[in-house]
């Protein structure tokens, strides 16, 4: 095995779809030869659930088998959640411009014509692992951090990934199946997107349950268009605590402009916590002052900014 082979990952998985003996044995020489962990498939049932068990890093699909074919493997496996993101490499003799078509159309991520040639197989594949290698250690780098972060293609609207975190929160706010994306996250992705285009600054988007909120930020697309947005959980107590520490204010300094920046009159924060207008309106001179700010609009808006980079 040569030193390049040594250094791959452990984790660096090809899967193989093909009917033909002949075939399955030159790939997995090669394949194993150059240090991946090799898994096969002879049909497409089995391939779909050998796919699905071990989420390889790609997958050499033979585009003409008995039965199920590649096509609609490939369908298949772009449908599912666990397995859409993985690469597809089509194999096919046939290299009429509608098969090559029907390939990408299906899914794929590139092809290699038959007769099998195990170096152009072995480019093909190490070009479409790196990829692949890459956006696993991003996505772990990120759940490793308790990142809650969603990506969403930007062609259909279909969630392409998420984190463990965002998974959570998408489950609990929205109250959606895994692998679905919620319509009102869709519709103010393509608010924000579009605000983005414009020059304009794209607003969060807030949910509310109960004492806890969710809020949805919206980051630009990536090289493969997709939408990334990041998700961040928010409660009164938290709030109130970090703007404390922000700006050295006292507990009840903190909890009136926390609701200041709610939208809330000093009715209505008197009526929360207890305390008469007047009271709330002297607190909120002790804040404005704290601030150096001289309105309502001001204090909001510094202390929306500040809770939103925490």
């Amino acid at each position: 095995m040569s030193a390049e082979a040594l250094e791959r990952e452990i984790s660096d998985i090809v899967l193989i779809v093909d009917d033909v003996p002949e075939n399955l044995a030159l790939l997995h020489d090669a394949l194993d030869e150059a240090g991946y962990t090799v898994l096969v498939a002879t049909n497409g049932e089995s391939a779909l659930q050998r796919a699905h068990q071990s989420l390889p890093d790609v997958i050499l699909l033979d585009a003409l088998m008995p039965g199920m074919d590649g096509f609609e493997v490939a369908r298949r496996l772009k449908a599912d959640y666990a397995t859409h993101h993985i690469p597809i490499v089509f194999m096919t003799g046939l290299t009429e411009t509608e098969h090559v078509v029907a390939a990408f159309s299906a899914g794929g991520a590139d092809y290699v014509t038959k007769p099998i040639r195990p170096a152009e197989v072995l480019a093909r594949i190490a070009a479409h692992m790196q990829n692949a290698r890459q956006m696993r250690q991003a996505r772990t780098a990120l759940d490793a951090f308790g990142q809650a972060t969603v990506a969403v293609r930007a062609s259909d609207g279909k969630l392409v990934w998420q984190t463990p975190l965002s998974r959570k929160m998408l489950k609990e706010y929205f109250n959606i199946a895994e692998g679905e994306t919620p319509v009102r996250l869709l519709a103010w992705i393509a608010e924000a997107d579009a605000a983005h285009k414009q020059g304009r600054e794209a607003n969060p988007l807030l949910l509310e349950d109960g004492q806890r909120r969710l809020l949805a930020s919206f980051h630009d697309q990536t090289g493969d268009q997709e939408w990334l947005v990041v998700l961040r959980e928010e409660n009164d107590a938290s709030s109130v605590e970090a703007l404390i520490a922000a700006f050295r204010l006292t507990q009840r300094e903190a909890e009136v402009l926390y609701w200041v920046t709610m939208g809330k009159t000093s009715k209505d924060i008197g009526d929360i916590l207890g305390s008469s207008p007047r009271t709330v309106n002297k607190h909120l001179e002790h804040v404005f002052e704290k601030l150096g700010v001289e309105t309502r609009t001001a204090a909001a808006n510094l202390a929306m900014s500040k809770l939103r980079s925490n």
